[in-house]
């Protein structure tokens, strides 16, 4: 799919391929329903180059103290790997001005998470001006 030119983006994130394949979210679109893809701050900035209407939700974490504690928790990264993750969230905080819309997801909270995005998706259904989003 990368070769064919298949994807919105793609990208090798900690040695696994990830990306968003056009053809679904062209036939979503085209069909008038909502699409929603989790993509890190690289393939946001992708998408906005192609897609500058659509709206973009920067999930983030209470803060990099809480973020280190669930990574922890999660026993998935140790050491090194624990260190380079840390490093990446704090450089994709920075990016924040890229997104419409922030949303904290609090510890043992994800339907308030889950509820503002919702929200969010609703309001921007409801502009006097509403984006006109085609790929």
């Amino acid at each position: 799919m990368i070769e064919k030119g298949e994807l919105m983006e793609w990208a090798n994130v900690y040695g696994n391929l990830y990306g968003v394949p056009k053809r679904q979210v062209q036939q979503a679109l085209a069909e008038g329903l909502d699409v929603v893809v989790k993509v890190d701050v690289q393939g946001a900035a992708t998408i906005k180059n192609v897609l500058p209407e659509a709206v973009f939700i920067f999930v983030a974490p209470p803060s990099m103290g809480d973020l280190e504690g669930r990574l922890r928790q999660r026993k998935t990264e140790s050491g090194v790997d624990l260190e380079l993750r840390k490093k990446a969230a704090q450089e994709e905080m920075r990016s924040l001005t890229l997104f419409d819309y922030v949303v904290v997801n609090h510890e043992h909270q994800v339907g308030l998470a889950v509820s503002q995005i919702e929200s969010i998706i609703t309001a921007e259904k409801c502009r006097v001006k509403p984006r006109h989003i085609e790929l």
